[in-house]
């Protein structure tokens, strides 16, 4: 064996074979990102206080409730969305921006050089938590319902042809939704007091604004920004009056889900656009 050879074994003996080293595989990807989030406090506190803002907006309001002022059941469910959506966004945006927040991007993306897996995997963690935050906020608001049904005489009856159970449904698939337009928001802008207030805007603030100043243009713009998706927890009755009082286009019952899809997943791709071909610095 000559030197050069016996040199190199030597070489592969301490520090390894690299083509050995493990793949890089999307199953390791997601388990590093999931390793990331599941270390960080906020992801157990914004979860958690999701699903309280959303228990403690029909506990309030069914202490007022009684039968015949037009309260419903499932309005009382619904009641405490809007403000409720607040957590799944937060949550995205801190997972879309938690590499450059913390600065470690450059680390994670030497590990993953073709980039988009990541993203792709936060798309997967934030969907998945989004999801169980969400069924426990909406199973938290049914059960605080029902248990003042004695008192407020409110009835939830899920067989019932008013779209009850499709707008209970859409609490699930509109806050999840919200999750991924923030991740997407926050894999964009890459800045969490940025990300987020670009989606306190897109989300409550330009929909009020715009629903204070009524009008065909006015309520086209509406139906056109995220906002819309709101729509998705409404029964068919409040649904019809909402669409009744409009000027703009009438999405119909899952229109306004599109809508808002549409800009999660359109933020999501301009984010991919930008984490491939944009520095990571």
């Amino acid at each position: 064996m000559t030197a050069e050879a016996a040199g190199r074994t030597r070489t592969t003996a301490r520090h390894g074979d690299p083509t050995s080293r493990p793949a890089v595989t999307f199953a390791r990807v997601l388990a590093s990102e999931w390793t990331k989030t599941a270390g960080l406090a906020w992801t157990l506190w914004v979860p958690l206080a999701t699903v309280l803002v959303a228990a403690a907006m029909p506990l309030g309001l069914g202490m007022f409730a009684r039968p015949g002022d037009g309260t419903t059941a499932a309005g009382l469910v619904v009641s405490g969305v809007v403000l409720a959506q607040l957590g799944p966004l937060v949550l995205g945006v801190l997972v879309g921006t938690s590499d450059f927040s913390t600065s470690t991007a450059a680390t994670t993306y030497t590990a993953v050089p073709r980039r988009l897996p990541v993203l792709a995997a936060q798309v997967v963690l934030t969907t998945g938590i989004a999801l169980v935050t969400s069924l426990a906020a909406l199973g938290t608001s049914v059960a605080v319902t029902v248990a003042q049904s004695g008192t407020t005489g409110l009835t939830l009856d899920l067989a019932a042809h008013d779209g009850t159970a499709r707008a209970l449904a859409g609490v699930v698939l509109y806050l999840t939704a919200v999750a991924l337009l923030g991740l997407g928001l926050g894999a964009l802008v890459r800045r969490p007091a940025g990300a987020l207030v670009v989606g306190v805007v897109l989300l409550v603030v330009a929909d009020r604004v715009l629903a204070a100043n009524p009008g065909r243009v006015a309520d086209t713009v509406r139906v056109l920004l995220p906002g819309v998706g709101t729509r998705l927890v409404e029964t068919d009755g409040r649904l019809a009056v909402t669409e009744a009082a409009s000027l703009g286009p009438h999405l119909g019952t899952w229109g306004p889900g599109l809508v808002l899809a549409a800009w999660a997943v359109g933020l999501l791709v301009a984010a991919g656009a930008r984490l491939r071909h944009g520095d990571v610095t």
